[in-house]
Parts: structure tokens; C-alpha cells; sequence
């Protein structure tokens, strides 16, 4: 399995050098935001600032973990940064890593009336969960087991998936409520899936003890592991899919007390106040003949013959048994919740929950990072900056930047966090493209 420490310290990289992205915390609240907006709540297609929105290319990435924290100051500091001997840890028998990236491809809306819109998103998305596994047999195994420290574990209902798909998605907003003062919109997005694969491990307890001097582990417990057919995570073929549907939902309620009749169109009278509710990856991808194996972890093995493959070394050294069946892998279903207001003509907050509506533990689907984030923001219609601050599950605090300047997006919603604190456990960028027509 490709390293998540690697894959966390690329990230930490890529935000100092600004060259990647996030899922666009801050940006999809602004009302000039566009195909951004829509993958959060297909109801912001409509009724929007727009004639029409073309996205050229849209890149986000989030990653973290709560067993590491690191001072990106270290990495800036010129002496070379060991994430071995540089990062502080937090080790338990349950510690959780996570990675997602969105690749927002060729995109458009544009309105077919005053009342309703219509769009087509094409998206690349990459998925990484492992959820309660112990922080310091995770990091032995991806050193090759080559730690000087001597540990005993216990994790009990571990879990893991990776999983790949692009998605072309279908999306439609209409104004179903149009008074003077109160506005209601719903938006949906169809979404046909086509998988690139995924891998996915669980265990409803696995404990042991790692000997340093001797170099073995003794394990006791079971192990499911499985993915699908020919599926690589550390080089991800596009070229072999397997077919899917998706679907998002969402609402918008705007209240517009200077309005004066329903003729006026609703980008003219901007509103005092927004709240939006959205589900979105309701669905899932089957893919058929995938491969599990059952382990039987009750042996204790010499960890000196580790050659870096993990399927090899489990298959040599635990009696298992494998069998290949249609294998259901549920999307990221998520739920949004937005409350913004404005304070002043180009000033608003904006509060957002983005909560995981996926049952932890289980190896057959991903999660979203728990967060709750207020943010307030300049918005006009060539510029707008935001400064979102989150409280993200496992216990970080986030604090970060972005703007908008026509075209381009470039932000991170915790790029100060990540540079001021000690420990930082989470990061995340994004970087946006774009051919906005603005209504006149």
C-alpha cells in the first residue's frame, strides 16, 4: 500500500510550494463559486450570478491523520525535514488515516430560463480510509519493519478502503418557490460512475506484540482483505471500469426582506440571509469477481523476510483462504449544511457542517472528515477572499485562506494553521480555473 506518511508530507509540500488543492472549503459558499458551488449542493445552479460558468479545471486535496502532527515550519526550515524523527505522535489502537483528491475536469452550467438551470460535471475522485488500526504497527509495516521499538497492539474493528472513479454528472435547478421575500430552490445532480477499482480490509480484532531484537511479530485474529479485479492503488488504470450511479440533492432557502415583488430577478436583490441542505454520493459501484481473502493471523513470523509487497508476506506466512464475489463499494455519501448571512452589501458569514452520513467500520465504503467551519468573506463579482476556520473531527483546529480573482481560485482551509501550530494533523489546497459569464 503506498505510504500515507508519504502521501501527507507531498501534500504539506504542495501547499508551501501552492501547487495543488482541497475540497474548496470556503470557496463553494461564495455566490460566484459556479460549478464549485454545485458539486456541493445542485441547488446553487440556480438562481445564480451567472449566464453560464465554464470550468477549464478544478484540483483539491485533503489528507491527514491523527497519529501524525507536523510543524511545517520544520519542512521550511532549510535543515531537511525527517518525518521519522520530525513529527509528533499520538499513538493508540485507534488511530484513523485519510486522503481524498477531486479532480473537477471540462465543465459547464448556463440557465435555460429564469427559473431553471441545467450543467454538466465531469469529476476524477480518489478515496482513502483506514480506520481504527494501531498508529504504530501501521508505521512499522510501511518502514519495512525496520523500528528499533518494541510495542504491543489490540485494534478491534479495523477497517480500510481505497477506492477510484470518474463521474460525468448530469445537473438540474429549478426555483420552486418565488415570493417576494422568501425564495426556495432544489437542485439534482445524476451521476453515471465508472469505477477504476478499489481495495478494502477489515477485522474484528487483531492484537499482538512486534520484538525489535528479534524481529518477529505475534499476531492473534483474523484478517479480510480484497480488492478488485486488477486493480493497482500505487498506479490507478482509467483505461478498465466498471459502470455505476450516483446521485446529489439539495435545497436552498433565501430570505430577501428589500425585495418587492416576484418579478425581480433574485441576483439583482441579493439576500439577508442563505441556508442551504444537501446530501450528495448517494449510490454506489458494483464490481463483480472481486477477490477476498480471509487471513488467519494466529502465528508468529520473522519480519526480516519483508520484501515491501504486503499480499506476499501475508500470503507466505498465514494459512488463508480466497474466493471471489460481486463486491458493492458505497459511495462518500455526505450531508451539507449551510447557514449564510449577510452583514453588509459585500461582507457575509458563513456556518457549514460537513458530516459523514457513512456507518464508521465498515471495509466497503469511504467517509468525508467530520468538519464544522465558520467563514467570513469579502464577495464582489471579479474578487472575493475568504478566511474559514474548522473544527475537524479527531480533534484538529483549522485555520486557512483563499481567493477568488475572475478566473482563477487558489486557497487552503488551514494554510495559517499548518504554518502556525506545533502539530498539525490535517491540510488541505485547491486551485481552480475557469471562464465565468456574469449576468450584466
Amino acid at each position: 500500500m503506498k505510504s500515507i506518511k508519504i502521501v501527507f508530507l507531498l501534500l504539506l509540500l504542495c501547499l508551501v510550494n501552492s501547487v495543488n488543492s482541497q475540497n474548496y472549503i470556503g470557496h463553494t459558499v461564495d455566490n460566484y463559486s459556479g460549478i464549485n458551488g454545485v458539486t456541493d449542493n445542485p441547488s446553487n445552479i440556480v438562481g445564480s450570478n451567472f449566464r453560464a460558468d465554464i470550468n477549464i479545471i478544478s484540483l483539491s486535496a485533503f489528507g491527514g491523520s491523527d497519529y501524525f502532527g507536523i510543524n511545517v515550519s520544520d519542512i521550511l526550515g532549510g535543515d531537511g525535514f525527517d518525518i521519522e524523527e520530525d513529527s509528533e505522535r499520538f499513538p493508540s489502537n485507534t488511530n484513523n488515516f485519510f486522503f481524498n483528491a477531486d479532480v473537477v475536469g471540462p465543465s459547464f452550467m448556463f440557465n435555460l430560463n429564469e427559473k431553471s438551470s441545467i450543467g454538466i460535471i465531469t469529476r476524477g475522485r480518489a478515496f482513502v480510509n483506514i480506520n481504527d488500526i494501531s498508529g504504530e504497527l501501521f508505521e512499522t509495516i510501511e518502514d519495512d519493519f525496520e523500528s528499533e521499538d518494541d510495542f504491543d497492539f489490540n485494534s478491534e474493528n479495523l477497517s480500510g478502503t481505497i477506492h477510484a472513479w470518474s463521474e460525468i454528472g448530469l445537473a438540474y435547478g429549478r426555483l420552486i418557490m418565488n415570493k417576494p421575500n422568501h425564495i426556495l430552490k432544489a437542485g439534482v445532480t445524476l451521476k453515471y460512475i465508472q469505477g477504476a477499482g478499489a481495495l478494502f480490509l477489515s477485522s474484528p480484532g487483531l492484537e499482538g506484540q512486534y520484538t525489535s531484537a528479534s524481529e518477529t511479530l505475534a499476531t492473534q485474529g483474523t484478517l479480510n482483505y480484497g480488492n478488485t479485479s486488477d486493480f493497482d492503488e500505487d498506479d490507478i488504470d482509467f483505461s478498465n471500469l466498471t459502470s455505476g450511479f450516483g446521485l446529489d440533492l439539495g435545497f436552498t432557502y433565501q430570505w430577501h426582506p428589500n425585495r418587492d415583488n416576484d418579478t425581480i430577478p433574485t441576483y439583482r436583490d441579493k439576500y439577508k440571509l442563505k441556508i442551504g441542505l444537501s446530501v450528495t454520493d448517494i449510490g454506489s459501484i458494483n464490481y463483480k469477481d472481486a477477490e477476498t481473502t480471509i487471513y488467519d493471523l494466529n502465528n508468529t513470523v520473522d519480519t526480516s523476510t519483508f520484501d515491501e509487497d504486503i499480499e506476499d508476506f501475508l500470503d507466505n506466512n498465514y494459512n488463508n483462504t480466497a474466493s471471489n464475489q460481486d463486491t458493492k463499494i458505497q459511495l462518500p455519501t455526505a450531508l451539507h449544511f449551510l447557514v449564510d448571512y449577510r452583514i453588509s452589501n459585500k461582507w457575509l458569514v458563513s456556518a457549514q457542517a460537513n458530516l459523514s452520513m457513512v456507518k464508521k467500520g465498515n471495509e466497503l465504503n469511504n467517509s468525508i472528515l467530520n468538519t464544522v467551519t465558520v467563514a467570513p468573506r469579502l464577495e464582489t463579482k471579479w474578487f472575493s477572499f475568504y478566511a474559514p476556520l474548522s473544527i475537524r473531527q479527531y480533534g484538529d483546529f483549522a485555520f486557512g485562506g483563499g481567493f477568488r480573482f475572475g478566473p482563477l481560485t487558489i486557497g487552503s482551509g488551514s494554510i495559517f494553521s499548518n504554518l502556525l501550530s506545533d502539530s498539525s494533523k490535517t491540510t488541505d489546497l485547491f486551485v481552480g480555473l475557469k471562464v465565468p459569464l456574469y449576468r450584466k
